[in-house]
């Protein structure tokens, strides 16, 4: 069997760069929140050694043998449990925020953290935002996020999973915004008749059945019905745009993330004009709808 750990381990450097020679043997696939073996690496050893990834550390720092223990541990689950290291350590990043993460809902992971953390300033007003939903919260990430962006907006957050939700909860719990985030299990819109805000964004399922059959085991591990979306990944959604407009105030934007089934959505909605966002950090597959262009009867024709 393979170990993490065969030569000689003096500091954290060393036991970074092992634990990325040991992942690099493996077959991987790097999706939730790092990009490479060292990146991935970094993130285990430096839990394991109870230090906080979000910092920089002092890489030089002796390797104590507790703390090396506890990385091959993270390590061999990572590379032979194929398990994701936000499940592997419990905690994951979100906007520069920490999330409590396990297999109730997806691993944060958004590229919807850049217009959040700037107000979504280039495509309304912030300071006019005194209401927000979170549609399909999963772990509460995205609600959480805007309530730091929007610090006196209510922010309402759904899901249809009772798990999602209390996951969500230990976050909303963690974060001390309870007063200000409000959680629903929720059908979609089902759970929110005459509620209505000036911000809609929402992280959906939209994962297609090719892709789904198609996911690597990393992915397998989360809960399907935080990816799964029907035929051409749009299941969600569609229902999202013939309801969104009856909850939006007016000058309203609804913002949604459909990832690669954004060229499906265009040639189900010619009609609709979407504005797919521009991320400067990678990302794609975002589109903002205002409740004008909702309200149109493009959205009910598809």
């Amino acid at each position: 069997m393979k170990q993490p750990f065969t030569d000689p381990v003096r500091t954290l450097e060393d036991a970074i760069r092992a634990g990325a020679r040991y992942l690099d043997q493996f077959d991987l696939v790097y999706g939730h929140g790092t990009g490479s073996s060292l990146d991935e690496a970094a993130w285990l050893v430096l839990e394991a050694f109870g230090l906080d990834p979000s910092e920089e550390p002092d890489y030089s720092m002796p390797a104590d043998q507790a703390g090396l223990d506890r990385a091959a541990d993270y390590l061999r689950r990572r590379a032979e449990d194929r398990e994701p290291a936000a499940y592997i350590t419990g905690r994951a990043w979100f906007c520069g925020l920490p999330f409590i993460s396990d297999a109730r809902a997806l691993v944060p992971r958004s590229p919807l953290a850049e217009p959040i953390m700037s107000g979504f300033s280039d495509y309304l007003d912030p300071q006019g935002v005194s209401r927000v939903l979170d549609l399909c919260t999963g772990g509460g990430c995205i609600a959480i996020a805007c309530s730091y962006a929007f610090p006196t907006a209510e922010i309402d957050a759904s899901d249809i999973s009772a798990d999602a939700l209390s996951l969500a909860a230990e976050n909303v719990a963690m974060h001390e915004v309870g007063d200000r985030v409000h959680l629903h299990r929720s059908d979609l819109f089902a759970g929110l008749q005459g509620k209505r805000y000036d911000l809609i964004v929402s992280n959906p399922p939209y994962v297609d059945r090719a892709d789904m059959a198609a996911l690597s085991d990393e992915y397998l591990r989360e809960p399907q019905l935080g990816l799964a979306a029907g035929d051409d990944g749009l299941d969600l959604v569609r229902t999202m745009l013939a309801e969104a407009a009856a909850h939006l105030n007016e000058g309203g934007v609804f913002i949604c993330e459909v990832g690669n089934s954004a060229p499906a959505l265009e040639a189900a909605y010619p009609d609709l004009d979407f504005r797919w966002l521009q991320f400067s950090h990678g990302g794609e597959g975002v589109f903002m709808l205002t409740r004008d262009d909702l309200s149109g009867a493009a959205a009910g024709r598809a």
